[in-house]
Formats: structure tokens, sequence, C-alpha cells
């Protein structure tokens, strides 16, 4: 629970760190122990991965001193004040300044660790919330979360650096799944924008009425800006564009017409209708249709992708396993081609799934890929699709997935994969140069 989460324990009384030290390793933390607040200093800055518990009176540099200082650099790091007898009005003022907590002398143990924990908690929620934000203010980042060497993936990466680039209003539409979101802030983040806010909203998550309030105010009584001013200079992401109701159509033309050309404010809009067989232009008014649909972008389906399926499961899988503490599942030629032919109506988000539980079959040492393939309709059958495959690209698609797990697994070790795989070097070099592989991205 407590996994990668540090406690920074600083007390200028040796006896005292140390106790409370091996109480929290105890308890699962890891932690390291200062003598001082300038000490502590110079190891804590703005993103420290964890939470600090610092005793309130300390020669040179005090608590109080102390807790200003980590304030100034992070104001959302947890600080668990300790106290002594009579110094509550003390532990008062330190909350006021910014503190998580505090604990009076002597303290319940078993105190201190329910604190922790709610304290290591709360800092791995800020901290996974930054990591978020800033890959999602990185176009390098976000542009590397497209994968896959498919034609489709390679004229989608381009669209998007061209299309992220111009001014002009975006619609972004495709099947359930497809990653139209993450595609929506690569065009903000690859722009000249980038720096500036990215909003998003989904007009499917509220009652007209609210809907009309987030979007053109009036303010809130709390201060908030209706999410066109507060998108203004930069971009307004409307999800869900097709559930906008028809009297907000027209207020939002409006809005568009009135910002001129060049638009000040950015309108990617994202809509979800395509595979119920009816598309956002029967859904919105014409005028306001062909304003956001100045540029489009079509999010191609995963079973149109090819070899990119095992591309992306292997990754997934991987990353899962690592998560699990388990080897990744390994792929059959058979196993490979049901993945392959699947029809993946849910797309990357159904193969995530499909990748977390291979990972937690494979675990338990049972179940089959296919078994996760099954229809919800046919307990018997593996749903496939009816667009048949040549046997050569089912055979190639397996042998290049093959290539690229043994030399990941290897770190592009060539003689080791040569051994494991009976191949000689220039069988397995020729091929490698075939399906684009190069040992440099293993090392």
């Amino acid at each position: 629970m407590n996994r990668g989460i540090k406690i920074a324990i600083v007390d200028d009384e040796q006896d005292m760190r140390q106790s409370i030290s091996q109480w929290l390793a105890l308890s699962g933390f890891d932690t390291e122990t200062f003598g001082s607040a300038e000490e502590a200093l110079k190891q804590i800055g703005s993103d420290y991965p964890g939470i600090v518990v610092s005793d309130i009176r300390m020669p040179g540099m005090d608590g109080m001193a102390f807790l200003k200082k980590l304030m100034s650099q992070d104001s959302s790091l947890p600080v668990i004040m300790i106290t002594g007898h009579g110094d509550v009005p003390m532990a008062v003022e330190a909350m006021r300044v910014g503190a998580y907590d505090f604990l009076e002398k002597p303290f319940n143990p078993d105190r201190m660790t329910e604190l922790a924990k709610r304290a290591a908690q709360a800092r791995r929620l800020t901290l996974d919330n930054r990591a978020l934000r800033r890959e999602l203010s990185d176009g390098t980042v976000l542009m590397k979360k497209l994968i896959g060497s498919s034609p489709v993936m390679d004229r989608l990466r381009e669209d998007i650096l061209d299309l992220g680039q111009a001014d002009g209003h975006v619609l972004i539409d495709g099947e359930t799944g497809t990653g139209k979101t993450l595609v929506a802030h690569a065009l903000h983040a690859v722009g000249p924008r980038a720096g500036r806010k990215f909003v998003q909203v989904s007009c499917a998550a509220y009652t007209e009425e609210n809907l009309s309030s987030r979007l053109f105010g009036p303010m809130t009584e709390g201060g908030s800006l209706p999410l066109v001013e507060e998108a203004r200079g930069g971009t307004l992401c409307l999800e869900d564009i097709e559930a906008l109701p028809q009297s907000l159509q027209a207020r939002l033309l409006t809005f568009i017409n009135e910002q001129g050309t060049p638009a000040e404010t950015r309108i990617i809009a994202v809509s979800n209708l395509q595979e119920q067989g009816k598309t956002c232009e029967d859904m919105l008014r014409p005028d306001l249709y062909y304003r956001l649909a100045a540029m489009k972008i079509t999010l191609p389906p995963l079973r149109a992708r090819g070899e990119d399926i095992l591309t992306l499961f292997t990754r997934l899988s991987e990353q899962y396993a690592e998560e699990y503490g388990c080897d990744a599942p390994q792929v059959s030629a058979q196993e490979a081609a049901q993945l392959l032919q699947a029809p993946w109506p849910g797309n990357v988000r159904q193969l995530i799934n499909v990748a977390e539980r291979a990972v937690l079959q494979s675990r338990r040492g049972s179940g089959t890929i296919a078994s996760l393939l099954m229809s919800d309709d046919d307990e018997m059958q593996p749903v496939m699709t009816t667009e048949g495959k040549p046997l050569k690209e089912y055979v190639e698609a397996f042998e290049r997935m093959l290539i690229d797990n043994t030399m990941r697994r290897h770190k592009g070790s060539i003689v080791a994969v040569m051994d494991e795989l009976c191949l000689p070097r220039r069988t397995l070099n020729e091929k490698m140069a075939k399906y684009g592989l190069s040992r440099s991205d293993y090392l």
C-alpha cells in the first residue's frame, strides 16, 4: 500500500527519530531521517515523493519556519507536526499555515501510522495528478502514446501534427475506445496553444440548464468562471458534442462567430455517434456543424490496425505483468491469430481490459486468450471477424511479435535471440530489417 512513498522524519533528537523510523518501517514505509530542518531541505523539493514528519521545537530552523519553507516550495506536501505538551496553540497555528495534522507527545504509534497512511494516500494522488497534467501538456509524450506502425496510425500522427499547428476548430469522431480524448489533448499539446488552458467538458454529463450555466455562465457563487471564459485563448474540448441541446447549439455558434478569425479560443468537438448508425452532422444544426468540422479527424478502429494489435497487446501485458509482479503471458501463433481476427467492438479500451485479464490468468496458471474473446451471446465460440486475411499476414505478424518480444526480453542481445529462436545471424538481420526492428530500440 505504501509502495513508492517515502517518509522524511526530521527531529534533532536521535532516539526520537530512530524510534519513529523503526515503527513506520514496520508499517511498510520507506523512511529517511534528518537531524535538522536545514539538512532535510537539501533533499526535499517541490515534487518530493513522500510526506514529512517533523518535530516543532528544534534548534536552528524550528518546525514552524521549516513548515513555512516547505509550503512555499509545495503547498500540497503533507507535513505532520509533532508537538510537546502545552504546544497546542503552536500546533493550531501550524495547521493554519498548511500542516496536514499534528501529534502531541507522548503520541500513540498506531495513531501516527494511521495519519501517515492517509497522508501518503493524499500525496500519491497529488503526484499522480501532476504527472498526468505534465503528460497531457507534453506533445512528445502524447505522440508516443499513439503506438503503432500501421499506415492508418502513421496518417493519424501526421494529421495531428498538421492540424495542431492550424487555427481552425476540429471535429474528432470514431468508435468508442479508439482514443479520441487522447488525440484532443495531443492536438492542443503540439500546437501554439500548448502553454495555455485546455478545458474539457462532456455535453452528455449535465442537464440542459446545468450545462448552460457551466458553459456560458453566469459566474457561480464560488467564483468559478464559465468554461468559455476559462478556456479563452486556449482550447475548449466539448466531448459528446452530439448531446448538445439545440438552444445551446445556437449560443455556441454565436460565441464562435463573435471570436472572429483566427479564433481566440479553439474548439475541439468529440463525437461518439459513428457506431450508432448516426453521424454528428445528423445531430447538429448545419451552420454549427460546418464551423466545428472545419477540420476533421476520424480515428481508425482497432480491427483496421493490423499488427498494431499485437504490438499494443505485448506492451500492455508487459506493463500489467510489472504491476502485478509476474511474467507476461507468452502468446502462441494461434492466440496471435485470434487477437488479429477479433472484431474489437470496444477497440483499444477493450484491448487494455483483455491484456490485464490475460496477465491475471497467466499468474494463476489458467485460462486462455480465446476465453477472453468469447462472445457474450455464444459461450463456446470465440468472436471472430468475417474479414478474412491471407495466412501469410498472420504468419508475418506473429513472427514480428515473436522477434520483438525476444529482443525486448534479452535487451537487444543478438546472440541470445539467435540462440532462443534458433536463427542464424543473417536470417535474423533480414527479418528485423523486413519488420522495421532495430537493435538500438532494445538497448
